[in-house]
């Protein structure tokens, strides 16, 4: 079974490139994010040709979530509960299924902006909640995992050059130490570092040629319970996909299992 997470950057921008995707990858369940659509626009016909349901949780042009496989899809949960709400309101940012043997969600974590920011305390509430709605999930027997961008490099080796991101988000400690209490739940990162390369990014900026120079970001991840991380055979970047015109600013990071 092959699984795999990918932030579009807008579903509408990248559709071509995914439906050939889908189809030369063979991944059997993708989780999606930055749909950055309504409900009502998203692709559910063309997806459905090449054989996919889609559990969808997105209300316009900003965040959106998504769940796609062609191995069932059910028990579908829209949103985080216990969401902190930004501005007054939750945002689309979680959406959880069953697809098949397994149990996944589709996480868009908070950008946090700015350490001082408003949104980077709700970034860390946010966090928390999603550690509180996956304890159940994460110490049971049914492979599950938590799978998407979640704007926090893990460590100094995460990203091109640490000095660079000095005074800003997704490296600070605080981010740092609610992955640590995610994972101290019942979860592993089940993509090894390094890969085929020394530092498997998943995300460069469209800006300043980020991706020819490398300079880019692991923030694409997939943490596993035991039963998940137990049955992982291979993971891997399609940095492919990174490359030529259209493409997002992430790339798929997608993981293979014997289940």
């Amino acid at each position: 079974m092959r699984i795999a997470t990918w932030n579009v950057n807008s579903i509408t921008a990248r559709l071509p490139r995914l439906l050939a995707w889908l189809e030369s990858s063979g991944t059997d369940v993708l989780c999606l994010q930055e749909a950055k659509v309504a409900e009502e626009q998203f692709p559910f016909d063309e997806l459905r040709e090449k054989g996919y349901e889609a559990a969808v949780h997105a209300t316009g042009r900003w965040n959106g979530v998504a769940v796609l496989s062609r191995v069932g899809l059910d028990d579908v949960v829209k949103g985080l509960p216990g969401d902190p709400g930004y501005d007054g309101a939750p945002e689309p940012r979680a959406i959880s299924a069953t697809c098949g043997p397994v149990r996944v969600w589709s996480v868009y974590v908070p950008n946090g902006r700015e350490v001082e920011h408003p949104h980077y305390a709700y970034k860390l509430q946010w966090l928390e909640a999603l550690r509180a709605a996956v304890e159940g999930d994460a110490t049971g027997s049914r492979p599950f995992a938590v799978m998407g961008d979640y704007n926090v490099a893990p460590t100094d080796d995460d990203v091109y050059d640490r000095a660079a991101f000095d005074d800003s988000t997704h490296v600070t400690p605080a981010e740092r130490a609610a992955l640590a209490s995610l994972r101290g739940a019942g979860l592993s990162d089940v993509v090894p570092r390094p890969l085929k390369y020394d530092h498997p990014f998943t995300y460069w900026d469209y800006r300043q040629l980020c991706f020819p120079k490398n300079r880019g970001m692991r923030i694409d991840l997939v943490y596993g319970n035991e039963p998940f991380a137990k049955a992982v055979t291979d993971s891997y970047v399609d940095r492919e996909e990174r490359k030529g015109k259209g493409a997002s600013d992430h790339a798929p990071v997608v993981v293979d299992l014997d289940v």
